[in-house]
């Protein structure tokens, strides 16, 4: 991934805040000479590794794994808000009309060599922790155990793990950072005209870096 020193980010806590609060990933990977794209919810263990690692399962059906267990690097792309940025919110551009539109977004992507795990009771820990983690907001959260057990050791059957120690991790924040004062605030404004989610993270992010 290009990316320019203003738009750089390295703080390890800033990407792994990030990679939690958009844990859908598309993890690509190149094994046994090809490349293959999955979508999948990648679960972050901050404290395991330098980096840290990223677990995560797919279908047994899935060939990934198969491909991956004679070995290959592997990539997470881990996709925070984005959205596009109109040249009309610059002064600068009523100024000179020297302005085009562009988009604006912050993305993480984190690499290593993902490792097979066919563990039954691996995955029920990776499962377990993957409910109770996106279940937490629940009015009344729904758990693994809630299910009858025979019904879940079948479909834990029917899956496969990946572990991805994290060996490489680059983190891009395009924020409007190469934009003058007055240019970054236009943009905020414009955001905030919009009041989608979208626009609205991006805003606080165009003022949360502005110089």
């Amino acid at each position: 991934m290009y990316v320019p020193a203003q738009f750089a980010e390295t703080r390890l806590e800033v990407l792994h805040a990030l990679m939690k609060a958009h844990p859908f990933a598309t993890f690509v990977t190149n094994a046994g000479g090809e490349i293959l794209v999955d979508h999948l919810p990648l679960l972050l263990d901050p404290s395991a590794g330098e980096l840290g690692t990223l677990r995560g399962h797919v279908a047994r059906a899935n060939p990934l794994w198969q491909r991956l267990a004679s070995g290959g690097d592997g990539i997470a792309v881990f996709q925070g808000p984005q959205t596009y940025i109109s040249p009309s919110w610059y002064p600068s551009k009523h100024v000179d009309g020297k302005a085009v539109p562009t988009w604006n977004y912050v993305v993480v992507h984190a690499s290593g060599r993902p490792r097979v795990i066919d563990d039954e009771a691996w995955l029920l820990r990776l499962v377990t922790e993957l409910s109770d983690t996106h279940e937490a907001g629940q009015e009344v959260p729904w758990k693994v155990s809630d299910a009858p057990a025979d019904f879940t050791e079948r479909l834990l059957r029917a899956i496969v793990g990946i572990e991805m120690p994290i060996t490489r991790i680059v983190g891009k924040w395009k924020v409007s950072q190469n934009r003058p004062a007055g240019d970054r605030l236009g943009v905020a404004a414009g955001l905030r005209s919009r009041a989608d989610d979208q626009s609205l993270a991006i805003a606080e992010l165009v003022m949360q870096h502005a110089r």
